[in-house]
């Protein structure tokens, strides 16, 4: 499936090597100022080849959308977004073309679909991000109408873990690395440094929030609000792992510790992550996103061939040391565009708010 959500719906479309990658978002409502600044600030803040803690690959990602937009709003009608591909080395990968790569999805695509396209993992490479982020921009632009904001940032890199109390969000906007912890950002930078001069990669883990959140967001009972929000973020290549408000934490304390107190003032905590029942509950709503090691590292390794064989290889081409980092530009973009999804299809539970929209009494 290219094509994920309801009624705020986005498909992308392209390949990592191919001429353009790109996006079409439908269920806009018409009128929607289209920021198109923004949606390239969006883009610029994933874009590779920004330092040398990320992926070498240049790449302008200038966005160019081709409808749904008329003298700068929404026409409610699909926006079709487009970004065209400028620093391909398809060569790079020449030798791996008969070869599967340990940790990448050659081995299933081939075995799936009988064909592969090996420049850079074709349709599997993280380079389809860049069109969700755009769509996430969109996405992005519609909850500022409502209030709602969506932030995240890098808390672990390399098992070194940020301190929760000293966690900032404009701070992470900043860095170079997406960190919400200043205090250890030099640490996990040089954890990057160290993984990359050593042919390695290393993993790392993202939080993503999201203040202003009305109640009643989620669709019970599949398609509930972290349940979306679980699979909107292991959809991100090379996320392995998510946890709502708390995660694996709650299974480790009593009840009477997980459970947030409700007072007239509103929740006296927020273990669950800002959902009960699959609904949003008003709070923030918290979400973490786990990341193994880039793949693509250059130590010789064990693999077999399409033809069965035993091989050992180098793998060559410009790869992200630790696909966390622009990774959770990802996850904002995600998030954002399943809160708009939300949204709108909170519109229709109840009559009274159906009435209100066609100004029946």
């Amino acid at each position: 499936m290219n094509s994920f959500g309801q009624r705020f719906r986005f498909t992308t479309f392209g390949e990592s090597h191919g001429k353009a990658i790109g996006c079409i978002v439908d269920g806009i409502p018409a009128g929607l100022d289209i920021d198109v600044d923004f949606i390239q600030s969006e883009l610029d803040r994933r874009r590779p080849g920004q330092s040398n803690l990320v992926t070498g690959r240049k790449e302008a990602d200038r966005v160019e959308i081709l409808s749904g937009v008329f003298e700068g709003k929404s026409t409610g009608t699909p926006i079709a977004m487009v970004i065209f591909n400028g620093d391909q080395k398809s060569r790079d990968y020449d030798n791996v073309k008969d070869i599967f790569r340990p940790g990448h999805a050659d081995f299933t695509y081939w075995n799936k679909y009988g064909i592969r396209d090996y420049r850079g993992g074709g349709r599997s490479s993280a380079r389809e991000t860049a069109a969700r982020v755009a769509a996430g921009a969109v996405a992005k632009l519609m909850l500022k109408e409502i209030g709602i904001k969506v932030e995240a940032g890098i808390f672990e890199i390399d098992g070194i873990r940020g301190d929760e109390s000293r966690f900032d969000f404009d701070y992470a906007r900043k860095s170079e690395i997406n960190a919400l912890d200043a205090d250890i950002e030099a640490k996990q930078k040089e954890a990057i440094v160290n993984a990359k001069e050593s042919h390695d990669s290393v993993g790392g883990a993202v939080l993503c929030r999201a203040t202003g959140v009305p109640v009643g967001l989620g669709e019970p009972i599949y398609y509930k609000l972290d349940a979306i929000l679980a699979d909107a973020m292991m959809s991100i290549n090379a996320a392995k792992a998510v946890e709502i408000g708390d995660g694996i934490e709650s299974c480790r304390v009593k009840g009477s510790q997980n459970n947030d107190g409700i007072t007239p003032d509103g929740f006296l905590s927020n273990h669950s992550g800002g959902i009960l029942g699959g609904i949003s509950n008003g709070d923030t709503v918290t979400v973490k996103t786990y990341f193994k090691p880039t793949p693509s590292i250059f130590k010789e390794q064990e693999s077999i061939n399409i033809h069965g064989e035993s091989i050992k290889y180098k793998l060559k081409g410009r790869h992200d040391p630790c696909v966390a980092v622009r990774g959770s530009i990802v996850c904002e973009a995600m998030i954002a565009l399943v809160l708009a999804d939300m949204l709108l299809l909170n519109m229709g539970s109840r009559m009274e708010y159906l009435k209100r929209i066609y100004n029946l009494k």
